[in-house]
């Protein structure tokens, strides 16, 4: 199976190479045209790789617990939470440029390093989660009793302001290398008289990868209530991840809009930390185990989200357009 692995992670080395160094070799402002077309591109990749895993999943994987329906349904399910979760993530990277004044042309820079880095740290967490479940199964009640945690705590967050200065990275970093006042074009580092010095850019993209391994200690323990197959996490996560570049340029302006959604994301995690312990806690307390269907889970969480983006749509009809913020 190591070959599934290596080939999964060259397609997508050769999609980011194809889209930094052909399509967007130049800095430039993404528009709503272009985020559009990448998104349904990234969406669609997706959809075809899930259906390979629908015809060939057990022709690939033979000794596998999963049917190819079920493996398939498992994708579409931590793919769909996956992409729902990073929708929060937009909410954080629309502060943080507006706090840092990143010129258009540059963000997409920014969003390609960032995500490439958020890939490596997920398969990380990813390939670690899988370790402990298996080793030890206890780990599931504090994944579960986690979720539900972060769900209600999401639920009841209040509006907060953006410090950076209080971002230990960013505190570590600047005590390691002088920062420049001003961007250079899209650098990163750049020397002035002689001294490496690292530019405000660089700054941005520290607090792109540490809000992302912050959303990631909550969304990959989702995924691994949906599945604990290693290979169906990670590929799922990372699809999702992919898409979050364009999915950042298409609805940037427009957050505002959905003002249900936390909500609608607290209720998710809440009810995923629920389907995750009630395997264990219904045999604990009935002597008998049962577990919500991944199909129950996949009509869940589409349909709380479709609620949650149908009363938002509803609300910014009836109220002003405020400017973007996080709950």
């Amino acid at each position: 199976m190591i070959w599934m692995w290596i080939g999964f992670n060259l397609f997508v080395l050769a999609m980011l190479a194809l889209d930094l160094g052909v399509f967007h070799r130049s800095a430039h402002a993404v528009t709503v045209k272009e985020a559009t077309i990448w998104s349904v591109v990234w969406i669609s990749l997706a959809m075809v790789f899930n259906l390979g895993i629908y015809l060939f999943w057990n022709q690939l994987v033979p000794n596998s617990a999963y049917s190819n329906g079920d493996a398939a349904l498992s994708f579409f399910t931590g793919y769909l939470i996956e992409k729902s979760l990073s929708v929060d993530n937009i909410f954080v990277f629309v502060l943080i440029f507006s706090y840092f004044s990143v010129p258009p042309q540059y963000q997409h820079r920014v969003l390609f390093w960032g995500i490439l880095g958020a890939l490596v740290m997920r398969a990380v967490l990813i390939l670690v989660g899988a370790a402990l479940i298996k080793e030890f199964h206890w780990i599931i009640w504090i994944f579960g009793a986690f979720l539900i945690f972060t769900g209600i705590k999401m639920a009841f967050h209040k509006n907060e302001e953006l410090h950076p200065e209080d971002n230990p990275l960013i505190k570590l970093f600047r005590r390691l290398m002088p920062v420049t006042q001003n961007y250079d074009g899209s650098k990163f580092f750049v020397r002035n008289a002689g001294k490496l010095m690292a530019t405000p850019l660089f700054l941005v993209l520290l607090m792109i990868e540490s809000t992302d391994l912050i959303f990631a200690v909550d969304s990959i323990p989702a995924i691994f209530a949906v599945t604990q197959e290693p290979f169906i996490v990670y590929t799922s996560n990372v699809f999702a991840i992919l898409g979050l570049r364009s999915l950042y340029f298409l609805l940037a302006g427009v957050m505002d809009k959905f003002h249900y959604l936390k909500l609608g994301l607290s209720v998710v995690l809440t009810f995923v930390g629920v389907k995750m312990l009630m395997p264990d806690l219904s045999a604990l307390l009935t002597g008998t185990s049962y577990k919500i269907p991944t199909l129950v889970s996949l009509g869940v969480v589409a349909g709380i989200l479709a609620i949650a983006v149908a009363a938002s749509l509803m609300r910014a009809r009836r109220m002003p357009a405020q400017a973007p913020q996080i709950n």
